[in-house]
């Protein structure tokens, strides 16, 4: 029961996905359609359409083996190595800087996460 529910629940974020893409192709907007149903997808649950709960399971799946999604873009840099060629320095920092911008931010939005949670309480 549990890895049909599982199934389900991935397939309903399939369709979000899909959705996103078809209104893309519709509008003809710049915005990848995997954006845009993602978009769709959260002002559904902040409206409370759908609960939460209904897809802990998928996502939880999903997000376990999120890693093996970027194996193939990792990959495909090999392709483009020599525009890397000459700049590992300039790469490295880049890199250093885009991360601390990204944990700032994160640890900043979750701050600000737990201390609208008190207010609640």
């Amino acid at each position: 029961m549990k890895l049909f529910q599982i199934m389900v629940q991935i397939a309903v974020l399939y369709g979000f996905f899909l959705t996103g893409k078809w209104i893309q192709m519709v509008l003809g907007l710049m915005i990848p359609g995997s954006i845009i149903g993602m978009i769709l997808f959260f002002i559904i649950l902040l409206l409370g359409l759908f609960p939460t709960r209904w897809f802990e399971n998928g996502s939880e799946l999903m997000l376990s083996h999120m890693p093996f999604m970027f194996l193939p873009v990792t990959v495909g840099i090999v392709n483009y190595f020599s525009l890397f060629q000459g700049k590992g320095l300039l790469l490295v920092v880049v890199v250093l800087v885009s991360t601390m911008i990204v944990i700032a931010s994160s640890a900043y939005i979750g701050q600000l996460m737990v201390e609208g949670k008190e207010r609640q309480q």
